[in-house]
């Protein structure tokens, strides 16, 4: 669950960026989030991250106020969400499979338990057969797949999508909201930002939009709404 309570927030520079937001985000929720750019769309992903303080406002996230939460306890606390970027971020230098075993290495997870969620998870995005692979030898849609692999290995209860498929064609594209869905419809809330309009129209989920920092609509099975 995600809830934010009149959050607004102001850069250093006096820019604002979000003005006096309420939104609900139920457990095992699909949300879409759209609006142009400077609409404030990546900064309520980073403030659900953590990456960035409101400068009002309180936020709840799995029944946890961020506001109060300690430095020591963010890292923990991100474990519970799973993030996935336009832009893949895998480790080139390592292959498929320790790609997405490095998330669960880093948080001290057995090499035996590794050795079984791994095969698993890339079985799960239809990579089973490329774990020896390197990034540089796959396509964009096969490495956003490593990435998502990477992003629910770990269990999350969230996962935070920012523009999962902005640099892919429209079949990969697809092939990535099929698996989001998947993944939704075993439990893991969902929340995908995101430009591309036939998609958002096509899925008939809830959709959160966003203009200039304030959410102008919030229809439960709505598809694109222009400015």
């Amino acid at each position: 669950m995600i809830v934010f309570e009149n959050i607004s927030k102001t850069y250093e520079t006096g820019t604002p960026a979000l003005n006096g937001i309420n939104l609900r985000i139920n457990e095992g929720e699909f949300v879409f989030v759209v609006g142009n750019s400077g609409s404030g769309k990546s900064t309520l992903i980073k403030l659900i991250l953590k990456e960035l303080e409101p400068t009002e406002g309180k936020i709840y996230v799995n029944n946890k106020q961020l506001n109060r939460m300690r430095r020591r306890q963010v890292s923990r606390y991100r474990r519970e969400l799973g993030v996935v970027f336009q832009d893949f971020r895998l480790l080139k230098d390592r292959n498929v499979y320790e790609n997405v075993a490095f998330a669960q290495r880093v948080i001290g997870t057995s090499a035996r338990v590794i050795r079984r969620s791994v095969p698993n998870m890339l079985s799960m995005v239809g990579l089973a057969e490329k774990y020896k692979s390197y990034p540089r030898q796959l396509s964009g849609g096969e490495q956003q797949r490593v990435a998502l692999a990477r992003a629910l290995v770990n269990s999350p209860k969230i996962l935070l999508a920012d523009e999962p498929t902005g640099n892919l064609d429209p079949k990969n594209s697809w092939e990535i909201m099929h698996l989001l869905e998947e993944i939704n419809q075993k439990g893991t809330t969902v929340l995908v930002v995101t430009h591309n309009q036939e998609i958002v129209d096509k899925m008939k989920k809830r959709v959160i939009t966003m203009h200039k920092g304030v959410v102008t609509s919030d229809e439960k099975t709505s598809g694109y709404l222009h400015w």
